[in-house]
């Protein structure tokens, strides 16, 4: 049996009742195994000379869409930007037959690209720079693994490639280190990291959770995580195969990597040194404001302590009994002022040298050296810890030892090592075998959705019996082995797509995520900054939400902003994803708390949308910057030009003669260039796909 130790089990069962359960198991599987979505794809017959996608289309196609709304839906598709107003003119006015080919493959190998395709796999892996919970303390290395996606896109890093380094890289390819950097994917979700008393088995329980579950739903496209309490309810997995698979990971533990050079380190050493040299006097002078305010606000509460730690606190440190020093804790936290409680007491001549030193300490801190590389990944604990079913889950009822393996309805029997090494890595390679049943069809249905609007299976993330059924499984099968084929390469199957007629038909209007509309306005304005890669960015938060993540500590830098303003027009992707608070532009157009996988952004309809894509400060400062640009491209007169360039650079098209007669009516009325501006940033088809 290989979802248990049978030695274990044969001696608290007996051989009888372990053949019964054996029994019990293959006959909750049974004949489920014949499910569409557990069997192999097999590649259906397309006719020569015509796109296999089209010709397995069961509907009719629609008229194509015309030539400007196909190169905005393309180019907004494949990069997440607009087209600029040269990229417009060269395409209408090239006349070739492959003009659209041409277009294509440019997209296809810009770095936009991978910037793209980089959110969606972050959201599906629930990518953020933070844990989550309660403190939700960011992630000082995390921002690798993001690139390191990114990169992979823009690579074409075949995808079979992919799995293997983010599931096992540190095993399967040592040395490499983007390889330890993939294996981030690992810790990309949430974890509970809380202060106190803490039930670390429960906690470990917690981590194998989130490891088991973000396999079973990105690569599987299972919801395996239904078998943690007992059998799956409705798809042949067993709550053993759940374990089996944590048994998996049961060995894996979390470590920050350090992946630099000596010269990458030696130059750290020396900036932090320098760092410090400019910091610490200054924090030094602050501290000597604040001391003697400290001091007598102790003094004063050391009084009305209770007797016996009033006298605890006289012991000399390092003479007291391990009682003494419990109490002398306590003590120091009841007498210890808070920075609020010290201010309040220093004078107004004083406090007002303190405001300065801090902006100055500020300041400094902005300079904070970049740490040396290190790797936000995983490792292998000398030991594998044993592996049990648990009751309902919980890690204090444990049932039957198990060992590392797979769901039994995907796969016979496979030897997994006993040891810590090589679990993952044998994981890794069965799931990037061109004769697994699911891989393929999971990531070629997420590039359709993507492209698409809806994937060929409506649930992304769920193939199984509750999932939604393939609306075109030849079509589904079809796509799946031609991705096998082209050396699993996510950009061939993408250019297949985008060149078919399916693709190219009018009627699939979709509406753009909010990090799209957020680098759309910037990049019509003028004030996109193409850089790429790094650390997390900040942008301005409203005081509301302010107030919301920062409920302690001086308030006066707790939210640091870069002094270079072209780092906060930098794409979202690389802005700071904190999981407990949403920046309202992207929160009101549905960004995911990256709590949980997300496949599918939902789109929603609400009165916050359109109040903040009309009123935000960032939608009235990009307006603003986009009314300067055209004065500057168009000339400060010229209102003719200014609304053709307003409307192809928003929109890419020119304006119907209405629209020219609303705008010459709207600058009649002493309306400004600002104010047309934001109201072309706000119309509905600049935050739709055509």
């Amino acid at each position: 049996m290989a979802w248990v130790r049978l030695s274990a089990v044969a001696v608290l069962l007996g051989a009888a009742t372990l053949s019964a359960w054996v029994d019990k198991d293959e006959a909750f599987i049974g004949n489920r195994r014949n499910y569409w979505a557990f069997r192999k794809p097999v590649r259906p017959d397309t006719p020569i000379g015509r796109s296999p996608i089209d010709a397995l289309l069961t509907k009719p196609l629609k008229p194509a869409l015309d030539r400007e709304h196909l190169l905005r839906r393309v180019t907004l598709d494949l990069t997440g930007l607009p087209p600029t107003a040269g990229e417009i003119d060269l395409f209408l006015a090239d006349k070739s037959p492959d003009a659209y080919q041409k277009v294509v493959d440019r997209l296809i190998a810009s770095p936009h690209y991978g910037e793209r395709w980089g959110q969606r796999w972050l959201d599906v892996v629930r990518y953020a720079d933070t844990n989550g919970y309660e403190l939700d303390a960011e992630r000082t290395h995390a921002w690798r693994f993001r690139d390191y996606v990114i990169r992979s896109f823009n690579q074409d890093k075949p995808y079979d490639r992919f799995i293997k380094e983010q599931l096992a890289g540190d095993e399967l390819f040592p040395g490499d280190k983007d390889a330890l950097v993939a294996t981030g994917f690992h810790r990309a979700g949430p974890i509970h990291l809380v202060s106190g008393n803490q039930d670390e088995e429960a906690n470990r329980q917690e981590v194998l959770t989130e490891m088991s579950g973000a396999v079973g739903s990105v690569f599987l496209g299972l919801t395996v995580g239904c078998a943690r309490c007992h059998n799956h309810k409705f798809d042949p997995i067993l709550q053993a195969d759940y374990y089996r698979l944590q048994a998996i990971h049961a060995a894996t533990d979390y470590k920050d990597l350090d992946i630099s050079t000596p010269e990458e380190k030696a130059v750290y050493e020396r900036a932090k040194k320098l760092y410090d040299g400019r910091l610490d006097p200054v924090k030094k002078q602050i501290a000597e404001i604040e001391k003697p305010y400290r001091e007598r606000i102790k003094a004063e509460r050391k009084t009305k302590l209770e007797p016996k730690l009033r006298e605890v606190l006289d012991v000399p440190e390092d003479k007291r009994t391990p009682e003494q020093k419990v109490l002398a804790k306590n003590a120091t936290s009841q007498i210890s002022p808070s920075w609020d409680e010290v201010l309040a007491t220093i004078p107004p001549d004083e406090k007002a040298r303190r405001t300065e030193l801090r902006k100055q300490l500020h300041l400094i801190e902005l300079t904070e050296p970049e740490p040396a590389p290190t790797a936000y990944a995983v490792v292998n604990m000398e030991k594998a810890p044993t592996a049990y079913i648990l009751k309902v889950g919980d890690p204090k009822h444990k049932l039957a030892p198990v060992d590392p393996g797979l769901p039994r309805v995907l796969t016979a029997k496979v030897d997994y090592p006993q040891g810590a090494a090589g679990r993952r890595s044998a994981l890794a390679e069965w799931l990037a075998s061109a004769d697994h049943p699911l891989t393929a069809r999971v990531m070629v249905n997420r590039i359709w959705q993507f492209r698409m609007g809806t994937g060929i299976v409506a649930t992304p993330n769920d193939f199984g019996t509750l999932g939604a059924r393939p609306s075109n499984q030849k079509l589904l099968d079809w796509l799946a082995t031609e991705f096998v084929e082209r050396n699993w390469s996510v950009k061939a199957i993408d250019r297949l797509i985008v060149l078919s007629d399916a693709y190219q038909q009018q009627g699939q209007r979709r509406r753009l995520e909010g990090e799209a509309i957020r680098d759309s306005v910037l990049a019509v304005s003028g004030a996109l900054h193409p850089k790429m890669g790094g650390r997390p960015v900040r942008v301005p938060i409203e005081p509301e939400i302010y107030d919301i993540i920062f409920t302690e500590g001086e308030p006066d830098n707790l939210w640091p902003l870069s002094p270079d303003k072209n780092e906060q027009y930098r794409r979202s992707v690389y802005l700071l994803n904190k999981r407990t608070i949403r920046l309202p532009l992207l929160a009101n157009f549905d960004q995911p708390d990256a709590m949980t996988s997300c496949p599918e952004r939902p789109v929603s309809t609400h009165a916050l949308q359109a109040l903040t894509l009309m009123n935000s400060d960032f939608m009235h400062e990009q307006s603003a910057l986009f009314a300067k640009r055209l004065e500057r491209e168009c000339g400060a007169a010229d209102a003719g030009c200014q609304v053709r360039r307003a409307y192809k650079l928003t929109l890419a098209r020119s304006p119907k003669p209405a629209e020219v007669t609303m705008a010459r009516g709207f600058f009649a009325q002493s309306g400004t260039l600002q104010q047309f501006c934001l109201a072309m940033l706000n119309r509905n088809e600049f935050v739709y796909i055509p």
